[in-house]
């Protein structure tokens, strides 16, 4: 009963602070989930007690209507779940029965019920399949019934976050890195699902001892033996899970008798750690970097012929390359557009031969069918698969198939999206432009030459981090915008997700005091298992996207020899008046400021946001001295495909003292907008806060929403073909349109 009420006592204080009352020890927001799992770890078996309490909860939220505590209890119930050694059938029937009521309830709560209905079901008819999986994806364990393999990726830009930081999250991820043996995460697999199957009746002690010292061959066998019962029993409709027990009974008494184990008492549920997934630390130097590091994920270095025949060709930007100077792997192969119809009366003329008497050996060779007549694409229509080395799943052979009569050629087998790389921004608004351009240049690589596209699921995440620097880019960027607008995204994410702000958003303070804490025994202890837990558990359980806009800027400059620069930018564009260089221009800018007031003429196009979603165009002359483009509004419930404008506009008033002049803020919405300076002033161009991503001597822009490339590629070829055609026609018009930037929450927006 004392357990009981202070676990209880521990799940109320997590949901005060859901609802604003923050505990009275500021040091602790954040830490409440994390605290109360360690509880748990520390000693397995009140596992169950924590799940019947957050069940009761969650059923008192239910008839409550308090749906603002239901996901934040129904994620910390399923990774209590998932951890658990062993949790009674009647209380994952509860649960289950518990998400199935929420198919009835709108977005996200209807989608995160069908996922974890989906995942209870499969661990009531297999128990232990949900952490076996997750270990070994995760630890890229090798089985072939469950072949995949995710990694975290953790991007941080050295010129935004402090050197103390940076050498704090390399120490922790590379610890937890070490810490994790291929070894021990296989006994831990193995360990869990005897727990989960047979409970209580499990020697578990022995069945340490005996993984522990058996060669690393039989345990790798008895790991394929293990991960084949549970595969099976979860795939199977109707599965029995006396016969799942039987099954793994018989493994466990096979490996306890090949190591001839004493006959110890049982010891009970015990707990099996939950490996750290596997993270790598990357400072964000380089523009491509983000898409080299996914092309090694896909085809590691040890599938290469020489590793630095790959490094050296990713360097050179071109995907065709990659391979063209490895002796053993084949060479690239272009696909090209073909003009063959592949009918034979189709051929030339010159390419007909008289028919020999049907059967004959004559008469086979000459029906196969000849190189057909293929014409050199451009390089839009040009697509090269990258094959992925001799060694590698999906290497096509070179030789050619032939097509032979009444014989349809094989397909070719789709690439099965195996790989699941889970990016981690660390920082502020700043890293996040830096990721909507690496994001759009990757979606136009994949556009041209599809690699990565059908083999990798890409999952974004972010992390929030503020620190105060000393170096001259964090000073100026501070100063142009505040330390608080540096993290407007945040800020959305929290408000749209309650979650996110208790987990998340917490850390933005965090982890800059825990990397400046004096190196102690107490220090690692927190960093070490804090930071990564977060971190670990934020990319376990955050999978509701957030879908951000993309808009695209095309900048043309004063001096026509300039090509016009394109960019994108995700949360801010601002412009600001540029001063004047030359002598004369500084004269004219002073007469003109005199009798107009300060600032430029601008001449603004736009498309209004009416009700009915037509689009309405407008235009209007004014004289500014800046505008500032928002696309991340001030409020969760507004809609993230437009464009807030702010206008300083700058009104001459003429009284009896005098002219003089007062600044009016104009606002309006847009999707789309047109700026250009009328008297051909310059003006200055910062896109995300990023003083980095500033363009001086600007005349005039045009801002729209950033169209996805691939909708682009195929609405250039359905335009070769209906020339008239204005409106999308065909396979065009079930595409996405828009770049859309996905960045993963507990709950998504919830309305």
């Amino acid at each position: 009963a004392e357990v009981e009420s202070d676990i209880l006592r521990r799940v109320r204080t997590l949901l005060r602070e859901l609802d604003g009352h923050h505990p009275a020890c500021q040091c602790d927001r954040g830490m409440l989930r994390w605290t109360l799992h360690k509880k748990i770890d520390q000693n397995p078996s009140n596992s169950s007690v924590l799940v019947r309490i957050l069940v009761k909860e969650l059923e008192r939220a239910e008839r409550s209507d308090f749906r603002h505590y239901i996901i934040p209890l129904l994620h910390t119930l399923m990774y209590t779940l998932i951890k658990a050694p062993g949790i009674s059938d009647e209380l994952c029937s509860r649960v289950y029965d518990f998400c199935k009521k929420l198919l009835t309830l709108p977005k996200p709560f209807c989608t995160i019920g069908l996922d974890y209905a989906t995942r209870l079901k499969m661990e009531r008819t297999a128990p232990g399949m949900l952490y076996q999986r997750m270990v070994i994806s995760e630890q890229s364990l090798k089985s072939d019934l469950y072949p995949y393999q995710e990694k975290i990726f953790i991007f941080a830009d050295p010129e935004l976050l402090s050197e103390a930081i940076c050498n704090a999250l390399v120490t922790d991820t590379e610890a937890a890195r070490v810490s994790q043996s291929p070894r021990a995460c296989m006994s831990y697999v193995i360990v869990h699902a005897m727990q989960a199957a047979l409970g209580e009746g499990c020697d578990i002690s022995g069945l340490k001892r005996s993984l522990q010292d058996m060669p690393k061959s039989d345990l790798e066998h008895w790991f394929q033996q293990v991960v084949s019962a549970v595969e099976c029993a979860g795939a199977e409709a109707s599965a029995d899970c006396g016969q799942h027990a039987a099954r793994l009974e018989k493994i466990s008494c096979a490996i306890l008798s090949s190591c001839q184990a004493g006959d110890a008492p049982l010891g009970g549920l015990q707990g099996t750690p939950l490996p750290n997934p596997n993270i790598s630390f990357h400072l964000w130097t380089e523009d491509d970097q983000l898409w080299k590091e996914l092309v090694l994920f896909i085809r590691p270095l040890s599938q290469s012929c020489e590793p630095s025949c790959l490094s050296q060709d990713l360097d050179n930007f071109e995907i065709q390359d990659i391979i063209s100077d490895c002796e053993c792997c084949e060479q690239t192969r272009f696909s090209v557009l073909s003009t063959d119809s592949g009918i034979e009366r189709d051929l030339p003329a010159a390419a007909e031969e008289p028919f020999a008497p049907f059967g004959t050996e004559t008469e086979q060779s000459r029906l196969q069918r000849k190189g057909g007549i293929k014409k050199k694409p451009s390089p839009l229509e040009s697509v090269a698969f990258l094959q992925a080395g001799c060694n590698s799943p999906g290497a096509k052979s070179p030789v050619r198939p032939q097509r032979r009569p009444g014989m349809s050629p094989e397909p070719a087998a789709r690439p099965q999206r195996l790989h699941t790389a889970r990016i981690v921004l660390l920082g502020d608004d700043r890293i996040l432009g830096r990721l909507a351009q690496a994001y759009h240049s990757l979606r136009k690589r994949e556009t041209r030459r599809v690699f990565l596209t059908p083999r990798l699921n890409l999952q974004f995440y972010y992390i929030p981090v503020m620190t105060e620097q000393t170096n001259t880019l964090a000073i100026v960027d501070q100063a142009a915008t505040g330390p608080e607008e540096l993290c407007e995204v945040a800020a959305y994410l929290g408000r749209a997700d309650p979650w996110y702000e208790s987990n998340i958003n917490t850390l933005c303070h965090m982890i800059p005091k825990l990397a400046a804490m004096p190196s102690s025994p107490s220090k690692h202890l927190v960093t070490d298992l804090f930071i990564t837990d977060v971190i670990a558990y934020y990319v376990r359980m955050g999978i509701q996207p957030v879908c951000f806009q993309v808009y695209a800027v095309k900048i043309f400059f004063n001096d026509p020899a300039q090509e016009p620069a394109e960019d994108v930018f995700l949360t801010e564009l601002r412009t600001q008046v540029q001063d004047s260089i030359s002598p004369r221009e500084l004269s004219m800018t002073k007469k003109k400021t005199t009798l107009d007031g300060p600032g430029i003429d601008l001449t603004v196009t736009y498309r209004k946001v009416v009700m009915s979603d037509r689009a309405k165009e407008l235009a209007m002359s004014l004289r500014s001295t800046g505008l500032v483009m928002k696309a991340v509004p001030a409020d969760e419930a507004e809609d993230l495909v437009y464009l807030n404008v702010n206008i300083t506009e700058i009104i001459k008033i003429n009284n009896l003292s005098g002219r003089s002049f007062s600044a009016v803020a104009n606002r309006l919405k847009t999707r789309s907008i047109q700026v250009r300076s009328t008297e051909q002033r310059p003006f200055m161009v910062c896109l995300d806060k990023d003083s980095r991503r500033a363009y001086r001597n600007v005349i005039s822009m045009e801002v729209s929403p950033c169209l996805e490339p691939s909708y682009c590629l195929q609405k250039t070829r359905t335009m070769k073909f209906s020339v008239h055609e204005t409106e999308d026609v065909g396979f065009v018009k079930y595409m996405p349109k828009s770049l859309l930037l996905p960045i993963n929450t507990f709950a998504g927006v919830i309305q």
